[in-house]
Formats: structure tokens, sequence, C-alpha cells
């Protein structure tokens, strides 16, 4: 049989010298210090000796004691909850308001980083990169690797299944290779960089008609996130589509053991919000995780 546990203050176990509101079915977030609650004992009473007294006296004692201990057993096994229920008597005091103690709710957790939207984060390499404006961060991309691009798809040129987006920035951890001279990676990635934009998808079918002819138009040292890199731009010419422009920079990754970092650019050539000056603004906006220097993290970038 299942006895409901009055509502009530009860002494708080997990907090000593606390009391917490009992609602008649479970604890509440309402607590209370239990020294300022604690009723003044009344004064005793004069009792008249005669015969019988001391009789009745010691049975009314025993008998109340008995109802102490009755009460107590009903408190500490009446329940069916897991014990989950007050193990004491309530002490007096009445029902809690919004004013008391743990009654309002706690402020809401600060948003990091990765909850930005104009801030790219990649934890791995240690690097965050600011999101032009008008770009998105996917949640899914079919690549491993931190990718912002130009909100909106259209279907590639040149293949009915694919789909492609104006411009694109990825950010992963050089693997696979023994180069670690950044300028040998730069110049290595490059040709692997403009095939996955303008060559073949991953199941290697043909997109923009695949490349016919590209061109270098950049090859230089740059300073990365405080680290010296360097950057490859070539422009490639397609079969289908207006063709467009790749950029492979590399540099020393600011955490671990430096292991080098890759961001690869994509820019379809022929689209007014895609200037090449936009791939310079967005590498110097690279910076190590945790550094705001500059203008970095939390900062747009315009075309």
């Amino acid at each position: 049989m299942t006895h409901a546990t009055p509502p009530g203050w009860y002494p708080d176990v997990n907090m000593p010298g606390t009391e917490r509101w009992w609602d008649g079915t479970a604890w509440t977030g309402h607590t209370r210090s239990a020294a300022a609650t604690q009723p003044v004992a009344p004064a005793p009473q004069p009792v008249r000796r005669g015969a019988g007294t001391t009789a009745r006296t010691v049975a009314m004692t025993v008998a109340g004691l008995l109802v102490v201990a009755a009460v107590a057993g009903f408190l500490v096994l009446g329940g069916d909850d897991g014990g989950t229920r007050p193990v004491s008597a309530p002490s007096t005091g009445a029902q809690p308001t919004a004013t008391d103690s743990a009654s309002a709710p706690g402020p809401t957790p600060a948003e990091g980083p990765e909850d930005d939207p104009t801030v790219l984060v990649d934890q791995l390499d240690g690097v965050t990169l600011q999101v032009p404006e008008g770009w998105e961060k996917p949640e899914n991309t079919l690549d491993d690797a931190s990718t912002m691009r130009t909100a909106g798809s259209y279907t590639c040129p040149g293949d009915s299944g694919s789909f492609c987006y104006h411009g694109t920035v990825t950010v992963r951890t050089a693997g696979g290779t023994d180069l670690t001279d950044m300028k040998a990676l730069a110049e290595a990635d490059i040709g692997t960089a403009a095939d996955r934009a303008y060559g073949k998808n991953t199941v290697g079918d043909l997109i923009h008609g695949g490349i016919r002819s590209h061109k270098d138009l950049a090859s230089k040292q740059v300073t990365v996130a405080g680290r010296t890199g360097y950057l490859v731009r070539r422009q490639v010419t397609t079969g289908k589509g207006p063709g467009g422009y790749v950029q492979s920079l590399v540099f020393p990754s600011a955490v671990g053991s430096e292991t080098p970092v890759i961001v690869r650019f994509a820019f379809d050539a022929g689209q007014d919000a895609l200037p090449l000056s936009l791939m310079d603004t967005i590498t110097r906006g690279i910076r190590p995780i945790g550094d705001a220097t500059g203008g970095g993290v939390g900062s747009t970038v315009a075309p």
C-alpha cells in the first residue's frame, strides 16, 4: 500500500544545515536555512503531584513515544519510490515562493566560437577562419575537412548528379606524404585541389566537363597565423562552364607537432562576389584558436 508523504520542509541530506521543499510527489529546487526555522520549545509546565500522577505521566510518555516511532516508521518505509521521499517529519514554515533560493533559473551558457556563424573552427589543426558574408558552414560534407562555402548550390556543368558551389574553402591536415617543406607541399597539392574542384567528383565522374588547361597565377611565401607558409594559385579552364581559380595554402599547425595544414580555395570564374582578393583576405584572417587579434575571430569578411 502506498502512502503519500505530505508536502513540507525536510532536511536536505546532501546539504547539511539546509531544508528542501517536498511538494508531495517530488523534491523541488527550493531550499532554505534550517537554523532560522527551528521552533522555540515551549517552557515546561508545572505538574501537580498527587496520587497516580507518576503512573499516568509514565503511561502518557510511553504512548507518545510509540506514536512518534510509528510515524517515523511510516515516513521511512511507507513509500515505494526507492527512498527518494523525505525521511523525517516536515518543519514549520510557509510554502516556498519565487524569492526562495534556487527558484530562479540559472544563467544561459555563453556560446563558443563553434556556435558563431562568422567563424570556422578547426580544432584538430588549431586555427579559425573568418566566414565571408553570404557564406555558410555546412554541418555535413562528403569530404572529411572543415568547410565553408557560398550559400546555395547549383548543378555542376557537364554532370547530371552532382551539386557545386561557386566558392569553397576547406581546411585539412597534410597526410599521406613525406614532404615537410611548405613550398613543396603547396606545389604538390595544387593539382589535387584543382582536380577535386573542377576535375572529378568523389566517385570519379567528371564535373565541369573536366580540366582542359591551367595557368599558375601566384607562387609565394606568406605568413599565416604567425607562421611561415607557402601558397600556389592556379587558374583552370574546363570543358563545361566558366572554369575557376584554385589555391593551395600550406603552413605549420599552431598545435601539437606543428603538422602542416592545407587550406584549399576554389572560386568559380565570372563571379563578382568572388574576387581573387577575397582569397588574400581570408588568408590574412586565419588565426590560432583563442587569438582574436587583428579582427580575426568573430569578424565577418566582405568580398
